[in-house]
């Protein structure tokens, strides 16, 4: 239901249009865990329809990866994004754009061709371990009280392998996370950074 749902697709918009670069980056970061490539420096706006000279999001971001610089990270955003273009800048489904009929069809990083959120749907839920690990890194960073550090990495796969067995199912992950030793074995600390107890 995230994929679809109205507070994702407007933070992840321009209040005039949506963005298929935001949405990627959502989801990349969100839902798959991994980070999305900074922009170089002084890329510029892309450009905004003006006059009778209208052309849809999908054509202007098509200008802007002519520059091989942009193109690079864009050939990795732009397909997730573009698969939620069905949805405008606060989420109310659609089947046409300014310039256009919408196009929501793209070409993954792993080569597969996805059309729509439902198409993106179903490439995410074939690999659940990468939300699954993500989430699971999400929720112990907020059980722990503070960042993750590499050798907290085990923990989290391990965690992930743990609510595998039980279909990946939200309550086998909390669960998980409250058994594991990170969270057992943490201090409490007051706010001046004395240790208290532990918990």
């Amino acid at each position: 239901g995230l994929l679809g749902q109205g507070s994702v697709l407007t933070v992840t918009s321009y209040p005039n249009r949506t963005s298929p670069v935001l949405r990627g980056k959502w989801v990349m970061e969100n839902i798959i865990g991994t980070p999305a490539p900074a922009p170089p420096p002084n890329v510029p706006d892309l450009k905004e329809n003006l006059g009778s000279d209208v052309m849809s999001i999908r054509q202007r971001l098509e200008l802007h990866r002519q520059d091989p610089v942009c193109s690079s990270c864009h050939s990795l955003l732009d397909p997730l994004g573009f698969a939620l273009e069905n949805f405008d800048a606060i989420g109310r489904y659609r089947t046409k754009e300014e310039g256009g009929l919408v196009n929501s069809s793209g070409q993954l990083g792993d080569g597969r061709y996805i059309d729509g959120v439902g198409d993106l749907r179903s490439a995410l839920l074939s690999k659940p371990e990468n939300f699954v690990e993500n989430l699971t890194e999400k929720l112990l960073t907020y059980a722990l009280g503070r960042g993750l550090e590499p050798y907290d990495m085990p923990v989290v796969r391990a965690i992930r392998k743990e609510a595998a067995e039980d279909n990946y199912r939200f309550s086998a992950i909390v669960k998980a996370i409250v058994n594991s030793v990170p969270f057992t074995m943490k201090q409490a600390v007051d706010t001046s950074g004395a240790q208290v107890a532990k918990q």
